[in-house]
């Protein structure tokens, strides 16, 4: 792991804060600003200290933090909770589908949008699912929660897994075909 790689900043509590370069979770743990929860690979050395890149830092102090009231609407957050998968046959997800298509009106917003393997976003086109006797196999709803905030659309680091509640961490959901 090299040293600008990501490391998540836990508060105090260890609410998920933020996502930085590891360089600068390493800065934090010098100035006794974060404690390393969780180290990498790689090291980092001066001429008298061998510091491990965390991947992982709890702040020293607890910081309030204002939140977005929601979690922004991107294709990798799309895939994340529907778990890579067709919401409509349940195969392997390759593209974002509106459930009432936008051409009749359907807004884009988390309960109107899912991800569809490209068979199923052919077939259905601009009807609805009624029209096609489909089902959805789960109701889309925005995630909730710190960790979807913090995380969006970047790449989860598998071991940050004890920190993310309910945030898949499984590198396949997040890096879905292009």
């Amino acid at each position: 792991m090299a040293s600008n790689d990501p490391a998540l900043v836990l508060n105090a509590s260890y609410e998920p804060l933020c996502v930085v370069s590891g360089r600068r979770a390493a800065v934090l743990v010098l100035t006794a600003k974060a404690v390393p929860v969780a180290a990498g690979d790689a090291v980092l050395h001066s001429e008298r200290t061998a510091l491990p890149v965390p991947v992982v830092v709890r702040l020293a102090r607890f910081v309030k933090v204002p939140y977005r009231a929601t979690v922004p609407l991107t294709r990798k957050a799309v895939f994340a909770r529907d778990g890579g998968r067709c919401l409509y046959c349940g195969a392997a997800a390759t593209s974002l589908d509106h459930v009432v298509p936008k051409s009749r009106g359907g807004p884009h917003t988390w309960e109107n949008v899912v991800s569809a393997c490209s068979r199923c976003n052919h077939v259905k086109a601009d009807r609805g699912i009624a029209e096609l006797g489909w089902r959805l196999r789960s109701t889309p709803t925005a995630p909730t929660g710190a960790a979807w905030r913090v995380v969006g659309a970047r790449r989860v680091d598998p071991r940050w897994r004890p920190w993310l509640d309910g945030v898949p961490v499984d590198d396949e959901l997040l890096d879905e075909p292009a």
